[in-house]
């Protein structure tokens, strides 16, 4: 596919996420901004809250959404392909239902504000798929074969609860309640606490911000999780939805660079081997200090 077409595609399929992206937040809250997934029922009726776990809440969210973006999906004449294994990536493949050369990776990155003004993802690996693009181990379809790489970044905020299943309540809602319906007042040793309507239930998380972005544009040259062959993204929230990562003005041909040669390449500095694991080392490596004030930097206080 030539260049033109391919940045057609890129162009019309971005704009379609962000439109998406910008509807969500009514689907998933209350009018004052709390989640309106209040816990989880039985069929006696009692419900059980969520803790604030954050692998918890990101999959009960991605299962929330998952029926608005098949919609989305058939909106605008895409199939949904969902990745085949858990660890596998992407989340989801997109895959246009008159040309299926146009394909975009798609992945659900879900977290919690640190402190108002900062949150951050890991953007998938930067081994394995990454390096070896025509491959198809531990990845959907072959790198290569994607037009675009995209996350559905969701950034909320945190009640202050346990993170502890255990310190989970359990609740009978009263409107919920058939006259025949008998008052539950234990299940197990556990107390059943009675209350009148649904919402009066607290949200384990509120207030989204949801926002698409184009992966490379995102990007931090920082790993994302501890000794794992990680990509991290930036924290500024605020930098998050406007796409503006330490590559974003450099371009997606130096972020594939570095990421494919992070904590490989070795420079010789002040006279000893140093493995690359700095952009401005990364630069300077290749040559190019000229290129140095193109990085973009932002420090958060936190």
């Amino acid at each position: 596919m030539d260049k033109t077409s391919k940045n057609k595609f890129k162009a019309e399929f971005k704009k379609a996420l962000d439109q998406f992206a910008s509807k969500l937040e009514k689907y998933v809250s209350t009018e004052n901004g709390d989640w309106s997934v209040k816990g989880f029922i039985d069929v006696y009726k009692n419900i059980y809250t969520i803790s604030s776990d954050t692998k918890i809440v990101s999959k009960i969210l991605e299962i929330h959404i998952f029926p608005q973006i098949l919609q989305f999906a058939e909106s605008i004449g895409y199939n949904v392909v969902l990745a085949e294994k858990q660890n596998w990536y992407p989340d989801l493949s997109f895959i246009h239902k008159q040309n299926d050369e146009v394909k975009f990776a798609l992945d659900i990155k879900t977290t919690f504000r640190r402190n108002h003004k900062t949150a951050g993802f890991t953007l998938g690996s930067h081994g394995g798929y990454f390096k070896e693009r025509d491959k198809d181990k531990n990845i959907q379809f072959p790198y290569n074969q994607y037009l675009g790489h995209y996350c559905l970044g969701v950034i909320y905020t945190r009640f202050d609860m346990s993170d502890s299943p255990a310190e989970t309540e359990i609740y009978q809602v009263e409107e919920l309640l058939e006259p025949t319906d008998k008052p539950i007042l234990k299940v197990g040793e556990r107390q059943v606490t009675s209350v009148k309507e649904l919402k009066s239930i607290t949200s384990v998380i509120k207030d989204f911000d949801f926002f698409a972005a184009e992966k490379w544009k995102i990007a931090s040259d920082k790993q994302g999780s501890g000794n794992t062959a990680n990509i991290g993204s930036i924290v500024d929230i605020d930098d998050l939805k406007n796409e503006n990562g330490s590559f974003s003005q450099l371009g997606e041909e130096w972020f594939d660079e570095y990421w494919i040669n992070h904590g490989a390449a070795t420079m010789i500095k002040d006279g000893k081997p140093v493995k690359i694991t700095k952009l401005t080392d990364f630069l300077e490596f290749k040559g190019r200090k000229d290129l140095l004030s193109k990085i973009v930097t932002k420090t958060t206080n936190k």
